[in-house]
């Protein structure tokens, strides 16, 4: 039987995407590359674990769910995080950002200010720009103006992301427009912290990052993956978790986030036998704020 690998999941590097594997191993990722992997015979998916440790129960996840782990999993590897707000005496410093991922789609979120622009490559973000720098409280409280103020939302739904790069404005200056109001909306705000210092309005564009320039648009989505089932083809192009694929079947999207937990072995070709669903068609008007 082929070695079986473990996928831990998708990074963003100065370089392009990065898949990791347990045990530390690195797969750089470029255009043109073939990504090809088969499921394990007979295999499940299991939890991966939280923090380092197995899960003492090697739990099953759903083939379909974009989180590798159990309930009680997710809750331990959550805590003591920015994410859950359980690590509020981090004393580093801390970027908030506008991000835009589309007509009428843009967000505000905090990163680390040491993880550079990482946290907005790995969310799928055409378009950003820095608003502050300042502590975690103080990049907290910001955040939180912008969205009773301005009423901008800290998070949008994935699948919205991901429909709304097949219909991109073609120059940087559209796809900055609307963050760039934004932008100057927010400076002029009251209640801003003292301790959390102003940004110049500087957009940096990902759709080069990203490879969507000259991508054919994705006709698919892998829906799941199965034991003994296989996906293949060349890279295309990549945003946030997904990567997209020329297949025998067109170019699909395979979100990366579905791989850990399986047991994976090489494959050939340019096949995809797993479920494979439409690419939504992005709504006419967003219905909420998230």
């Amino acid at each position: 039987m082929a070695q079986a690998w473990r996928c831990a999941g998708l990074s963003w590097t100065a370089g392009g995407p990065v898949l990791i594997w347990d045990g530390g191993r690195r797969s750089a990722l470029t255009w043109g590359k073939t990504v090809a992997f088969g499921v394990a015979e007979g295999g499940a998916r299991t939890c991966v674990g939280a923090r380092g440790n197995t899960c003492p129960l090697a739990a099953r996840v759903f083939a379909r769910s974009t989180g590798p782990r159990c309930e009680e999993c997710a809750r331990l590897d959550r805590a003591h995080s920015v994410a859950a707000d359980t690590l509020a005496d981090d004393p580093r410093p801390y970027r908030v950002y506008l991000a835009w991922f589309g007509a009428g789609m843009t967000k505000v979120g905090i990163t680390a200010e040491r993880r550079g622009s990482a946290r907005l490559l790995e969310q799928g973000a055409v378009c950003f720009s820095w608003l502050g720098t300042g502590p975690l409280m103080a990049a907290r409280r910001t955040e939180e103006l912008l969205r009773a103020a301005l009423r901008v939302p800290d998070r949008i739904p994935y699948a919205a992301k991901r429909a709304a790069r097949a219909a991109l404005p073609a120059t940087g200056e559209e796809r900055a427009a609307e963050i760039a109001v934004l932008h100057a909306r927010a400076l002029e705000l009251t209640g801003w912290p003292e301790s959390l210092a102003p940004a110049p309005f500087r957009p940096v564009d990902h759709v080069e990052a990203f490879g969507l320039a000259e991508a054919p648009a994705p006709v698919g989505v892998v829906g799941e993956l199965a034991a003994g089932g296989a996906v293949s083809g060349e890279l295309v192009a990549a945003a946030g978790p997904d990567l997209h694929l020329a297949t025998d079947r067109g170019v699909l999207v395979l979100d990366t986030r579905l791989l850990p937990g399986w047991e994976l072995v090489p494959a050939g070709g340019r096949r995809v036998e797993v479920p494979v669903r439409a690419l939504k068609e992005r709504p006419a008007a967003q219905d909420g704020l998230f």
